[in-house]
């Protein structure tokens, strides 16, 4: 009996690998080129988007307590970094705000910051997710038929390149290349064919992830195109870029130092304040998504995850990388592939390390147009006609959020959505309270006021119009002994009232409480 508990753990992580494995190779083939495009459009050196994820995999992976969810650079920080590069005069300065920012995510963490994510609206986080899903399909529509004008993950509607999200699509037609969009179908076709119940029911193809499958036949394609085909085949512009070293020396000699001369500067600590409260807020966003996107339901520990997200920037910064935070793309992507353990996400920074000292040759021949068609999947996934139906059904206090945080989020990008969405969201839960705390019941001359949960001093115009419409002669119950509050400014109106109450010929009968406040209440 003694031999049967290891013999059950080793089977167990051999079990979790079969899933964990395969999924790890489809983040990686997801975040490859977005650590690339963010880097770009951040103005940094694009080793600086690949050292993010590779810390992001294997040292966020390995300190997250989140099983599900994976790091690297954000595209909702570009805008930050492009501006701080640019206002702290070099790169190296840069880092140093990076390095402060990832202390002070270190410090949030121990200051129990994290607690923030559990007050995200439901209604919110779902219109979240959904709204990913419509900004995927909307932004890598271009890339499918290859065009690229824009970075590969952005998620801003106002465009680097003068577009925006819809005025791209608009011009949609003017820049279509055929041989990339029959890669894309394809590729396409064979997410949708390994979805089907032959290929699920098939122990050996279901080992198989349906992306590869998708990258391999969007190679295979553009192979056949140039020996065949020549005008339909994609050219180098359209296909993965990775940089290129000889060794693991010639990537140390590319990685940039932080300047710690300018520890001290004033520019740098705002930059540094800057980004650890957007990268923080990102990161509870991001795994409070992905924590409901995981099938068995587990939570993550949320102030661990922010001194996780703070030791990663640290590592990343002092290597030379981007800052880094949680990514609901990414994150997506890894519960779609069917990942099971934080394992997928340590092996996909494994395989980021990998592909940049020895894979670059071979990653280049993978078409855009197939890593568009992977993310165009995801975002089916994401935004499914069924979860607005029952986002509907719910009724208007769930239903409404939902669908201002989506709108935002298309309009504007990921964080400025959120927050509309829960100033919305926090609206509806006021008013919600605001209805539910005072409960009224007539019946003839005999009225009942009843005070629910909580009564704040939102709800003392209401409590003043019940009040002033009740008619001479009425008998009035006030009830405070359901409520655990009762604010001052509701104790003093309900007092003047009771004070009054003769002259109107008024009779109150008070049902107080201790905890309610109700024995300060006077009855007539």
């Amino acid at each position: 009996m003694a031999a049967t508990p290891p013999h059950h753990s080793h089977s167990g992580s051999r079990f979790q690998l079969q899933y964990d494995g395969p999924a790890s190779i489809v983040v990686f083939l997801v975040a490859l080129p977005l650590c690339l495009g963010i880097a770009l459009a951040s103005g940094a050196p694009l080793v600086a988007g690949l050292v993010a994820g590779i810390v992001g995999g294997i040292v966020i992976g390995a300190l997250s307590g989140s099983p599900l969810s994976v790091s690297g650079p954000a595209a909702g920080l570009t805008v930050v970094v492009l501006d701080a590069i640019q206002t702290l005069g070099s790169y190296e300065a840069f880092l140093v705000a990076g390095l402060l920012a990832g202390a002070l995510q270190v410090g949030l963490g121990y200051l129990r910051a994290g607690t923030l994510g559990d007050f995200f609206p439901t209604a919110v986080i779902r219109g979240m997710l959904a709204g990913i899903g419509i900004i995927l399909i909307l932004k890598q529509l271009p890339h499918a038929v290859g065009w690229d004008a824009d970075f590969v993950g952005d998620e801003s509607f106002a465009q680097h390149n003068g577009e925006t999200t819809f005025s791209a699509l608009a011009h949609l037609a003017d820049h279509i290349s055929w041989g990339a969009t029959i890669i894309a179908v394809v590729s396409l076709g064979c997410l949708i064919a390994w979805e089907l119940p032959t290929i699920r029911q098939s122990r050996r193809l279901r080992l198989v992830p349906g992306p590869l499958v998708a990258v391999l036949a969007g190679v295979g394609l553009n192979e056949m195109f140039q020996r065949v085909a020549p005008g339909l085949a994609v050219g180098e512009g359209h296909r993965v870029t990775v940089p290129r070293f000889d060794s693991f020396e010639g990537l140390k000699a590319e990685l940039y130092s932080p300047d710690f001369g300018q520890l001290l500067s004033g520019h740098v600590w705002v930059v540094a304040v800057t980004i650890a409260i957007i990268a923080s807020l990102e990161t509870l966003l991001s795994v409070d998504a992905s924590d409901r996107l995981d099938p068995q339901r587990r939570l993550t520990p949320k102030n661990r995850e922010l001194k996780a997200q703070g030791v990663g920037n640290m590592v990343s910064a002092a290597l030379g990388g981007l800052p880094i935070t949680a990514v609901i793309v990414r994150s997506s992507a890894n519960v779609v592939a069917g990942a099971r353990t934080k394992l997928s996400c340590i092996l996909h920074g494994a395989w980021l390390l990998l592909s940049v000292l020895f894979l670059a040759n071979t990653l280049a021949l993978i078409p855009l147009a197939s890593l568009a068609a992977i993310l165009l999947f995801v975002g089916f996934k994401l935004t499914p006609p069924a979860l607005y139906k029952r986002m509907y059904k719910d009724g208007w206090s769930q239903f409404v959020p939902f669908a201002v945080t989506i709108t935002a989020m298309v309009l504007t990008n990921l964080l400025v959505g959120v927050l509309v969405g829960l100033v919305v969201g926090t609206f509806f839960v006021f008013h919600a309270n605001f209805k539910t705390a005072v409960y009224t019941e007539q019946e003839r001359d005999r009225v009942l006021i009843r005070f629910q949960k909580d009564v704040s001093f939102l709800n003392k115009a209401r409590v003043r119009q019940v009040l002033e419409n009740i008619q001479p002669g009425a008998v009035v119950v006030i009830d405070t002994s359901q409520s655990v509050f009762v604010d001052r400014d509701i104790q003093q109106t309900l007092d003047d009232f009771c004070a009054l109450a003769p002259d109107r010929d008024i009779t109150v009968e008070v049902r107080g409480s201790e905890t309610g406040g109700g024995d300060d209440i006077r009855a007539a």
